[in-house]
């Protein structure tokens, strides 16, 4: 059968949208999931669990109320000492110099965990203990220490101790605390002066060796200034680099000019050097002149004269002698400037090797001076931490000799103790009792509550039962008292035999007749118009499951017997005939048959005999007489196997048979759970629809019943909230009735 989804039903139910339409194919089984729990369903699970909650809370605050009421009072007080100064500006000396020279960061002068564990100490308090028993003989080392009736601590960060002691007496308390402050003042007071004298001692016999360490350290820096020509480290530093930074310079400057005059030196061994020298050496040059001037005479006498001519010979004669002279002249120029070019060098390189090693020299002492440094500043340091010890061990002599001189107490009582009120105990508290205990008593009620919730294990609203099927909602029917009252009423003329046989299980009340052959009484709509209208929104779902097909025979069943299958059944096939249709109510419950009790009709013959028989279905059918158009097959005689009688061929044919006469054929058929019998018959209707009971059907039994569906293959058209308590009826009520 093709199935196509129609528009959703402009229709609210339980406050929710209303199930949304689907074809009567097989529905795909998916995996059931759970939803977190919300604020709301919180407060309807409060709701739910009222009673659990009360009584749990009831029984936890009974005995919250019982156990305060019942403890003995105890009263409590203290006082509190001021055992360091406000402001420790000289004060506490002595251990200040300890922790000096111990790892000369400053510490608190007093260890107070040590100092508590010495205030209850059994040394300490044996002669507290002593006074007390002379008022109170039962007060020991173990009822005060040991049972914890005398607390000692230290108040948070300050400088304060507060002792604290708790009685079931207040004259006790204020007793108590007055002798133990009176103890502690006493035992700081002589604890002072023997740390004060100690104190002193102590300077004392340190001062000479601090005072022969500080000459010695003195003398130690000014002999080290003297050897090293050394002052201040950072001046020494600044004047050695500046010198060898000019050194530098000065070198650089040398060797350059040592390079310029290697290179001069060089040139003049070579020819276009020696010429260089002799073109500037003027003596030297006349004598070329006049050589070239004799030349060029020659050459002017050679043009008139033959070569043998007086005046021409006495010309060559003077070049002759000019040659020897210019020549000599020559060597002796190029000499000279040789010699000057290697002294230059001599004393260019002499110059270099000095300012070198007056560098290497200067390095050298830079290299030094960071030792000397260190060595400069270690001394230094020494000597600054031992004037400053100096100094100290002074002041401190200074101040210990007037601390010692004083007689003010160094402990100081800064709260003393006061005797507590008869009306205000420390416990119990009464009020704060009363107050937690309320709040324990709600936590624990809501949590018995939840657990409670967690152990049961059926559906308690639509959504839940949505949500964990994921089958599609067909409607919700909801609880009404007036139609319970009409049910019983309309099955007085039952025979007690029939009443006695079928009565109903699930306790879900059935339609009075709805119809009469023309008018339907007015009461009946005034009285269970909800119920009516849960039915209306079922029927119309079904109708509106297929557009190309309508539904024409259903299969109505529940997981467990007491789920209101039969009553569904019953006044669906009422309101159906009541909108028109041809309705046929088939009672296949052929164990616990159920119909003929609410209809109220004989159950002589029926279908058990229709199967089992020849007879014509007519023979068997029952008209309802109030209702037009309602026809009814009752269960008929209980048959030793109904099972048997449901699978037949003859069922099969009169499920044909009913299917073409009749707009809608409602099987009414055993529960699912243990047997097959509706699993036979909804593969030849057109599916089968699921009655669950709110707050009664248990989750396990519903899922098998679905998980048996599954199996089977079968359509399930959808599910039935059967019992629904939530506000859309009230809402509907209001809205029809005001």
């Amino acid at each position: 059968m093709q199935n196509i989804s129609s528009e959703t039903l402009n229709h609210n139910l339980n406050g929710h949208s209303a199930p949304q339409i689907i074809s009567p194919e097989p529905v795909e089984w998916n995996e059931i999931e759970e939803d977190e729990l919300d604020l709301g369903d919180f407060f309807k699970i409060l709701k739910r669990r009222a009673l659990v909650i009360t009584g749990v809370a009831g029984i936890t605050m009974a005995g919250v109320v019982g156990f305060t009421l019942s403890r003995e009072r105890q009263y409590e007080g203290s006082f509190e000492l001021l055992v360091e100064p406000v402001n420790e500006d000289n004060n506490n000396n002595l251990s200040e110099l300890t922790s000096f020279l111990d790892s000369n960061v400053t510490q608190s002068g007093l260890d107070y965990d040590s100092q508590i564990e010495v205030l209850q100490s059994p040394e300490l308090m044996k002669g507290i203990i002593k006074d007390l028993q002379v008022k109170y003989p039962d007060i020991d080392y173990e009822s005060l220490i040991e049972e914890k009736s005398l607390k000692i601590s230290r108040k948070g960060e300050t400088k304060i101790i507060e002792v604290t002691y708790r009685s079931n007496s207040p004259t006790q308390v204020k007793q108590v605390l007055d002798t133990i402050s009176r103890a502690y003042l006493k035992y700081s007071l002589e604890k002072r002066q023997t740390q004060l004298s100690q104190g002193i001692r102590f300077v004392e016999k340190e001062l000479p060796p601090i005072k022969k360490q500080v000459d010695t350290l003195q003398q130690q820096l000014q002999a080290f200034r003297q050897k090293n020509d050394f002052f201040d480290p950072g001046t020494q530093s600044s004047q050695v680099s500046e010198q060898l930074k000019l050194l530098s310079q000065q070198r650089q400057g040398v060797e350059q000019q040592l390079a310029k005059a290697r290179a001069n030196f060089a040139l003049l061994q070579q020819e276009q050097g020696a010429l260089a020298v002799l073109k500037n050496a003027q003596v030297y040059q006349q004598l070329v002149t006049q050589v070239r001037e004799l030349e060029a005479k020659i050459a002017e006498e050679s043009t008139r004269f033959q070569d043998n001519a007086p005046s021409i010979q006495r010309l060559r004669e003077k070049r002759q002698k000019l040659i020897p002279l210019l020549q000599q002249e020559g060597k002796r120029i190029l000499n000279l400037t040789l010699s000057e070019a290697a002294n230059q060098v001599q004393a260019l390189e002499v110059q270099s090797q000095q300012l070198t090693a007056a560098e290497q020299k200067l390095s050298e002492q830079i290299r030094q001076l960071p030792a000397l440094a260190r060595r400069y500043t270690e001394l230094q340091q020494n000597l600054k931490i031992a004037n400053e010890s100096l100094d100290r061990f002074l002041t401190t002599r200074q101040n210990l000799r007037i601390e010692a001189a004083q007689t003010e107490l160094p402990w100081e009582i800064i709260k003393a103790p006061i005797k507590p009120e008869e009306e205000d105990p420390v416990s119990p508290k009464i009020p704060r009792n009363i107050a937690l205990g309320f709040v324990a008593s709600a936590i624990l009620g809501i949590g018995a509550a939840l657990l409670r919730e967690k152990l049961d294990n059926t559906y308690h609203n639509v959504d839940a039962l949505k949500d964990d099927l994921k089958l599609p909602l067909l409607g919700a029917l909801p609880i009404d008292k007036n139609l319970e009252k009409n049910q019983k009423n309309n099955q007085k003329g039952t025979s007690k035999q029939e009443s006695s046989q079928d009565t109903p299980a699930d306790g879900i009340p059935e339609l009075l007749p709805m119809f009469h052959s023309e008018s339907t009484p007015s009461s009946y709509f005034q009285q269970s118009g909800q119920f009516v209208e849960a039915l209306r929104v079922v029927h119309t779902n079904l109708q509106l499951l297929s557009s190309d097909r309508q539904v024409r025979s259903i299969v109505i069943s529940s997981a467990l017997p007491g789920d209101g299958k039969s009553t569904v059944a019953y006044n669906l096939a009422e309101v159906a005939a009541s909108m028109g249709q041809k309705v046929l109510l088939v009672d296949t419950d052929l164990r616990r048959p159920q119909v003929h009790a609410r209809t109220g009709l004989p159950n002589l013959w029926g279908l058990s005999n229709l199967i089992s028989g020849n007879m014509p279905a007519e023979d068997v059918m029952q008209e309802l007489p109030d209702i037009f158009g309602c026809s009814v097959i009752t269960s008929g005689a209980i048959p030793p196997d109904a099972t048997r009688l449901l699978s037949s061929v003859k069922m099969k044919q009169l499920i044909n048979e009913f299917h073409q006469k009749f707009d809608l054929v409602i099987y009414d058929a055993p529960p699912l759970v243990g047997l097959a019998d509706a699993s036979l018959l909804a593969p030849y209707t057109d599916g089968i629809v699921l009655v669950v009971r709110i707050d009664k059907t248990e989750r396990s039994m519903v899922k098998q019943a679905v998980d048996s569906l599954k199996t089977s293959r079968t359509n399930v058209l959808g599910v039935v909230a059967n019992g629904d308590k939530s506000m859309f009826h009230k809402y509907y009520h209001k809205y029809y009735h005001s």
